[in-house]
């Protein structure tokens, strides 16, 4: 270290050293051999292996990964500036890999990948969501929120306010409570929740009070492009639609027709409603069933009105303990597709569950081809859009699995 810093000392094991020497940000509560002196959760703390400073990092005794690392600077000065620039650098990207329209709705800051743990920003237009994870980030949430408004209204975009989606139950092992709502800064903020985007040509109603996540999911934003490319003509079956994006994109893109299916019968309603505001009513079939249940009456009746099938479900699993049991969910829900489409059919699916790594998903779909009978050719594989960066160092930022297939 070049100077000395007004921070507690961490002493960290051999096995965490290395780990943190790769890039890898988190320092786990067993890794933690000392501390030296009294830290309150949500403080920061310097990190050391023997002698060798290591970084600084957020520190909660609540979490299982007890230390967040955010800098591996010594001379960092954790004010209102360096957050300020951090936001800035975030933005910078954002502008660089999503530019245009695309720039309007986007993830500004994603956690980790953006070296503010915990974090997660996203822009609807000229309304901001977000979603905090970490003690260390709820305790400097007015700074985080000032700095945001100052780097964007540099940038020329004048929000109309900060909702904050604080609940997922995430916050509790952090120690954190559950709450939603506008961030009142003394600034006037939108009358409404509910703003409309356009990504891909396509227009959406968001509500960032009660959408899904912090309102939409943004990280498919190119795979229902790509999805799309191939859908002309085709009949198509978007399961698990959710918002109705995917059969969107399909209908715009000159699909004969589709058929979106959901459980919830609110997302069907907007799915619908979004389909009204497009033009697209008339092109789209709106079905409100267990997608499961829904391609197994289909199998019973020998059906085949379907050329391309979409699964695009939720993360059927949120931890390693369950990621058997997921395996075999989603071998299920591709197998179920298999053998509804016709001899040259395609078949788009995914996974965005960290935890059902590539390795795994590939061994599922790969298993539902053989127990089908069915020969896949690999048309696209894609991830998460780069809005949400994948670190290399950091495995845990890389969960959206994306496959386009044709099957035979």
């Amino acid at each position: 270290m070049k100077t000395e810093r007004p921070y507690i000392k961490a002493q960290i094991t051999s096995k965490a050293e290395k780990a943190v020497k790769r890039g890898h940000p988190w320092v786990y509560g067993e890794e933690i051999t000392s501390l030296s002196g009294d830290v309150s959760d949500g403080d920061i703390v310097d990190v050391f292996a023997g002698n060798s400073w290591q970084g600084s990092g957020f520190y909660n005794s609540n979490s299982k990964i007890t230390i967040r690392i955010f800098s591996r600077n010594s001379n960092d000065v954790f004010d209102h500036e360096f957050w300020k620039r951090r936001i800035a650098y975030a933005v910078s990207y954002r502008k660089t890999v999503m530019p245009g329209e695309d720039f309007r709705s986007c993830r500004l800051i994603h956690g980790e990948a953006d070296q503010m743990p915990g974090l997660t920003v996203d822009r609807y237009e000229d309304l901001i969501s977000v979603e905090i994870a970490s003690m260390g980030m709820e305790k400097i949430r007015p700074v985080i929120y000032k700095a945001l408004r100052e780097v964007l209204e540099e940038q020329g975009v004048h929000i109309q306010g900060i909702y904050e989606r604080n609940e997922i139950s995430l916050r509790t092992k952090e120690g954190l409570g559950l709450y939603k709502g506008w961030y009142d800064d003394g600034l006037p903020h939108a009358d409404s929740p509910v703003t409309t985007i356009t990504e891909n040509g396509i227009k959406y109603m968001v509500d960032v009070e009660n959408g899904q996540k912090t309102g939409f999911f943004l990280d498919q934003k190119y795979n229902r492009k790509a999805a799309a490319r191939i859908a002309q003509g085709k009949t198509v079956l978007d399961c698990f639609t959710h918002t109705g994006s995917f059969g969107l994109n399909a209908a715009a893109a000159g699909a004969a027709h589709v058929t979106s299916v959901d459980i919830s019968d609110t997302a069907i309603k907007m799915a619908h409603d979004n389909a009204v505001l497009n033009g697209l009513e008339d092109k789209i079939i709106y079905e409100c069933a267990d997608v499961f249940e829904y391609l197994t009456k289909l199998k019973e009746q020998k059906r085949r009105d379907f050329d391309y099938i979409i699964l695009d479900p939720p993360a059927f699993t949120k931890s390693r303990d369950t990621v058997g049991s997921a395996g075999r969910g989603y071998k299920e829900i591709n197998l179920k597709a298999m053998q509804l489409l016709p001899r040259g059919g395609y078949l788009a699916t995914c996974s965005c569950s960290h935890f059902m790594t590539e390795e795994l998903f590939e061994k599922a779909v790969s298993g539902a081809a053989f127990d089908a009978g069915r020969s896949l050719r690999q048309i696209e594989k894609r991830t998460q859009a780069p809005d949400h960066p994948i670190l290399w160092n950091v495995p845990e930022t890389y969960y959206l699995k994306f496959y386009i297939f044709q099957v035979f």
